[in-house]
């Protein structure tokens, strides 16, 4: 088989000096960072829509990158060679996993039949890659946003035929997932919201999803799905205002409806900014619900009021992201670069750059959240900040064995109070820039 991107070499650790474009400079796959290898502290996935499929369109313009892969795109052919493609790009960047929408891997037909068979057809294709090369599926999903049937959503729809549709979708993109041994399948609602309440029920809608919700992890289970089931959250775009606005709306969802044992939240960085908080916040908050599977890695622009996909180079945001999936013990998941290149960056080469650079940043912040945490301050700091609470009588309430009175009591007792310790966030800050921006001996 001809190389597609024969003008690519593989990509190698070549170290912070390189000036090689096409080399890794802090991604070292098996540097040994707290025990562990590099590559197992970040399993990389491709996304399929945007490596493969996004070619540069926005509402203002056509395309400029080419997707097309020497073929005639909206055709099997087609499918096929993004595949192709797809595999050459992974081995090339030593990227062990990928995920997919349904519609990402073979063009929609009119009949949902016919997308089965050819879905059937492009899978058996994905599996003999996979067998030739060890690269495995994190994750699959259904796309029910794009398509003009999910206008009012799919799972909040108010259409029972559109809704059944959805279920199928699901279905076969379930079959797909267990076929080609996908360690999660994710939900993101992309229409599961409203635009004005003038013409919702929003508890009927809600209700609905969590049905739907629940025959997907029934059936999943019972087809021998065992990975986790995940929410990705968003607050808004395309619709005003959608369901799984973040983390944690999306965790108080699952455990209204009795879903929380089998899902896990999926947390894209420029989600999280869009819905107004920091990409570590979304990610503590999984955490400390015991929620916290998997990442889409990019970030956004905080001038834009949108989801921009950008591949990631916030070195700060970065490291925050890994102290925190340190400080939580790793992922189920990965981390998914659901980012594209920027409309003008239309190469080749391009895409190849787009995830060196993610990859390299959050290398980067990986090598600085572990010494952040092997320094030892901030841990210290958050210790002795609540350090009244190993008294004698913050132990009773942290056990749950004394009551209001006798709290009020000792509160009548006291003569004064001292000032809570000061929260340093100065220090702290500057403890932060002097580990990020020290150079590595």
């Amino acid at each position: 088989m001809n190389e597609i991107f024969n003008n690519i070499p593989k990509i190698k650790y070549e170290g912070a000096k390189s000036k090689n474009p096409l080399a890794f400079k802090f991604y070292d796959a098996d540097k040994i960072v707290m025990g562990k290898k590099m590559k197992e502290h970040l399993p990389f996935a491709m996304a399929w829509w945007h490596n493969l499929c996004a070619s540069g369109t926005d509402m203002f313009g056509r395309d400029t990158a080419n997707k097309a892969f020497g073929v005639e795109k909206g055709t099997m052919a087609h499918a096929k060679a993004k595949v192709d493609a797809g595999f050459e790009f992974m081995q090339k960047l030593g990227i062990e996993y990928f995920c997919f929408h349904d519609v990402d891997l073979v063009p929609e037909a009119d009949d949902i039949n016919e997308t089965n068979a050819r879905l059937d057809e492009i899978s058996d294709y994905i599996l003999k890659k996979m067998k030739q090369t060890g690269i495995k599926c994190l994750w699959g999903t259904a796309n029910m946003f794009s398509n003009p049937r999910f206008m009012n959503g799919a799972g909040s729809t108010n259409s029972v035929d559109v809704y059944c549709f959805a279920a199928a979708q699901i279905k076969k993109a379930l079959d797909i997932t267990v076929k080609l041994g996908g360690k999660g399948y994710v939900f993101w609602g992309g229409r599961e919201g409203y635009e004005t309440l003038l013409n919702t029920d929003m508890k009927f809608e809600q209700e609905n999803i969590a049905r739907l919700m629940r025959m997907a992890v029934d059936y999943g289970r019972k087809i021998g799905f065992k990975g986790d089931f995940y929410i990705e959250p968003k607050p808004k775009e395309p619709m005003k205002h959608q369901y799984d606005f973040d983390a944690a709306t999306a965790i108080g969802f699952l455990r209204h409806y009795g879903l929380d044992k089998d899902f896990k939240m999926n947390i894209e960085a420029n989600h999280a900014t869009l819905a107004g908080h920091t990409f570590q916040h979304e990610l503590r908050v999984s955490a400390i619900n015991g929620m916290l599977g998997s990442i889409d890695a990019n970030q956004g622009d905080m001038l834009l009021g949108w989801d921009t996909d950008e591949f990631p180079f916030d070195v700060y945001d970065a490291t925050m992201c890994m102290y925190e999936v340190l400080k939580a013990g790793g992922l189920t998941g990965g981390f998914n670069f659901d980012a594209k290149n920027r409309r003008p960056s239309n190469t080749y080469e391009d895409m190849f750059e787009g995830y060196i650079l993610g990859m390299d940043t959050f290398a980067l912040g990986l090598l600085k959240a572990a010494a952040l945490i092997e320094d030892g301050r901030l841990d210290e700091f958050v210790k002795n900040k609540y350090a009244s609470f190993g008294t004698a009588l913050g132990k009773k309430i942290i056990d749950g064995k004394t009551s209001i009175e006798e709290l009020a009591d000792h509160a009548a007792d006291l003569k004064s109070i001292d000032a809570p310790l000061s929260g340093k966030q100065e220090r702290l800050e500057s403890i932060v820039n002097s580990i990020l921006f020290v150079n590595e001996k």
